[in-house]
């Protein structure tokens, strides 16, 4: 991937952690003049720490992208960008049954987050997008299927799949390609927090269910983060230049449609 995306502009939300910090990563690998964006404060220093390791500057930026005030904020503080990964979310259990008002929130937090701040994000940052530019949504593995108690995770990625298909569509005459990928389980701290849930209202032990869900798949091992990227990277590289309105899943082949 080296070289790939040599002077290429690129914004990574929620790239403090996870697959936005393993994206990250192999962005600056292939090249790319990199912002990142998050939530929490740490952002600017997983930059300075990014900077060290790449040996060029990294730009960390905090924004609420569910909050359109901080995205009208992010928006002033950026100029041209040629890709644009919308990888910002958030993950929780969501049980119907559960008569508590924190599932209403947390569904409400779920949507605000996944859906409308991709959006947000994708529409203040458009003017900046150069034309032929490239915008890498992330979706999930659950926006191609579902699971029990997570229906407003499973919804929101479902939406961002269909946000992808008709922005693709929309934006197709200034030469902008808009894709999205599908992770499956990867060790990153919302699956793992996700996958306690899931034992413990299984009365499973976590490495139990978790030896369930990698015999399901058709190759051994849980991803990385860092093995997401090579997805990202030929999505927003010159590869990928005839194609837009996908969702690539990258599950170990779990999920086979």
């Amino acid at each position: 991937m080296t070289g790939v995306l040599d002077g290429k502009r690129a914004v990574i939300t929620g790239a403090n952690r996870g697959i936005g910090l393993g994206v990250a990563e192999g962005f600056l690998e292939a090249g790319a003049d990199l912002t990142i964006v998050a939530l929490e404060e740490d952002v600017t220093k997983v930059a300075a720490d990014l900077s060290d390791q790449f040996g060029r500057e990294v730009r960390g930026l905090q924004c609420d992208i569910s909050n359109l005030g901080q995205v009208d904020a992010l928006a002033v503080q950026l100029d041209g960008l040629d890709i644009l990964i919308n990888n910002a979310g958030f993950e929780y259990i969501t049980p119907i049954q559960d008569p508590s008002q924190r599932v209403d929130d947390v569904f409400r937090q779920v949507v605000e987050t996944n859906v409308i701040g991709t959006f947000s994000v994708t529409r203040k940052l458009l003017p900046k997008l150069a034309d032929g530019g490239r915008i890498v949504n992330t979706a999930s593995m659950w926006g191609k299927t579902a699971v029990a108690e997570f229906s407003a995770y499973c919804a929101s990625k479902h939406a961002v799949i269909g946000l992808t298909r008709s922005l693709s569509q929309e934006l197709a005459p200034r030469g902008i390609s808009v894709n999205a990928v599908c992770p499956g389980w990867v060790r990153t701290m919302a699956s793992m927090r996700s996958l306690a849930f899931m034992a413990a209202r299984q009365e499973r032990t976590e490495a139990d269910l978790l030896e369930e869900i990698v015999a399901g798949q058709a190759l051994d091992g849980l991803m990385e983060p860092r093995d997401m990227a090579a997805m990202y990277v030929f999505l927003a590289g010159p590869a990928a230049a005839n194609i837009t309105g996908q969702s690539f899943t990258v599950d170990r082949g779990e999920l086979m449609q």
